[in-house]
């Protein structure tokens, strides 16, 4: 049991795609008693002494993963079709890097070797490989926390440049500024041995990967955020991601969910060696 949290937030083709319902953590009230509750009025976003929004608070879909409050499902297309697929960061790869991801699997995924994704598996940065991330705002920087490997990304808004003289990283060097109210995220200067996604889902990506981040608050309980990837040495043209609305978890911090030698020989042991197709 002692890895059993771990497992749950990682796992992916590992974990995921059992046919079971998941929980990512025990944190807050079960989403049954929550859906059982009358809304409280929407109240206005809170801002800093600067009068920029704070984008302080723990953010999530709604729910665990697997849970009935856990994002409630893609919206129906008409008369209740399934709405189209969205398109990912691998339906982009030009040819060359579409026969490279064909020979790719789980097994290759970095994450089965604790390494993070360079940018999410959910589509949202701050959760990483998780489903609920962290938010900490001060006058200089916007910190943003993800619980899964318990990382973290400092983000200065005090008109920096990107840093010049540190070596690349798996999820970038980054800097932001405030566009009105909404918070714009820069990164570059990453790694090439990480995957946009994991659960082995194949997305590899390449050093000139370069992302941009506009996270803004609608109120006190919503937090959207917008994305484009760009990577010139790998797609066709730069990947825009749906937008995603994260609410304000009923908790105010997260928790520590690590990674260890005994998760790695467990995940590598549990990986397809073949691929398959995958949401």
């Amino acid at each position: 049991m002692k890895h059993a949290m771990m497992t749950v937030a990682i796992g992916g083709a590992l974990v995921w795609s059992a046919a079971v319902p998941l929980h990512l953590a025990a944190q807050g009230p079960s989403t049954e008693k929550a859906s059982s509750t009358e809304k409280a009025p929407v109240k206005p976003a809170p801002r800093m002494a600067d009068g920029h929004p704070d984008l302080s608070g723990v953010w999530w879909r709604g729910g665990d993963i697997g849970g009935r409050g856990f994002g409630g499902g893609p919206p129906r297309g008409a008369q209740g079709a399934p709405p189209p697929k969205p398109v990912t960061f691998s339906d982009l790869y030009q040819p060359w890097a579409l026969a490279h991801a064909k020979a790719l699997a789980d097994k290759n995924d970095p994450t089965v070797h604790c390494l993070p994704t360079a940018f999410g598996t959910l589509n949202v940065s701050l959760f990483d490989v998780g489903a609920v991330g962290q938010i900490v705002q001060t006058p200089k920087f916007v910190v943003l926390l993800s619980e899964t490997f318990h990382g973290y990304q400092i983000v200065p808004f005090d008109g920096r440049p990107h840093r010049d003289d540190v070596p690349p990283s798996y999820r970038g060097d980054a800097v932001g500024h405030w566009d009105g109210d909404t918070f714009v995220v820069d990164k570059t200067n990453f790694t090439d041995d990480t995957w946009i996604s994991a659960e082995g889902r194949v997305s590899f990506h390449s050093d000139a990967l370069h992302t941009v981040e506009r996270y803004r608050r609608v109120d006190a309980n919503t937090l959207e955020i917008e994305a484009t990837l760009e990577d010139p040495k790998v797609l066709t043209k730069p990947w825009v991601v749906p937008k995603q609305t994260l609410t304000l978890a009923p908790f105010d911090q997260i928790i520590q969910l690590a990674c260890s030698d005994d998760d790695i020989e467990g995940f590598k042991e549990s990986a397809p060696a073949k691929n398959y197709p995958k949401n």
